[in-house]
């Protein structure tokens, strides 16, 4: 398997392993508001500062963290960037010939998954909802996982580190209230076996 020709399991594996779920959330969110969070995740993407206006306006009580989800997502790539950094420095041959994220395609994606993460948190973050994980995605993500054999302990020091470089941004009162975001993901992916 090249890594341009991923064979129909893993194909199938990552359109499966969506992550995210708003389904607990109609207690506190309208169907409009979950509608645009799950019209951003549909795309992939962050939302729309006009997306986390309306947010804000549906849902104000929920909402009072909408400004840090839209920092984070500005701030995106500097995240994501010192993640890398910070597991290169830990794993320094994890991206030479042998290591878990070698060759350079199988690395771009660790590094594209890190974004897709931080995206995901911002989403539990902008509604205020710690419980934004769906456990059939993060199956999936763990049987994707498997069948790739991502180096799993890299990926977890990736959260840690995609955690600590967004908390690092905010100021300790919201560093102190958004680690539970993180840490969500993170124990949900350190039981990956």
């Amino acid at each position: 398997m090249t890594p341009f020709q991923l064979n129909a399991k893993v194909r199938e594996l990552i359109e499966k392993a969506r992550i995210v779920s708003f389904e607990t959330w109609q207690d506190t969110h309208p169907p409009e508001a979950i509608a645009l969070f799950q019209a951003a995740d549909d795309d992939r993407r962050y939302l729309t500062d006009p997306e986390l206006n309306q947010i804000q306006a549906l849902a104000p009580a929920q909402s009072e963290m909408v400004s840090i989800a839209a920092q984070l997502r500005d701030e995106a790539k500097g995240i994501v960037d010192e993640a890398r950094a910070e597991v290169l420095r830990t794993f320094p041959d994890i991206t030479a010939p042998g290591g878990g994220l070698y060759p350079p395609e199988r690395a771009e994606a660790c590094w594209r998954d890190f974004w897709h993460f931080l995206r995901c948190v911002t989403y539990g973050i902008a509604g205020g909802r710690t419980d934004y994980l769906s456990a059939v995605g993060l199956d999936y993500l763990q049987q994707l996982y498997h069948e790739l054999s991502v180096p799993l302990e890299a990926m977890v020091e990736g959260l840690g580190c995609l955690k600590n470089a967004s908390l690092q941004r905010l100021t300790p009162a919201h560093a102190d209230s958004l680690s539970p975001y993180f840490d969500r993901l993170i124990a949900e992916l350190k039981q990956f076996k």
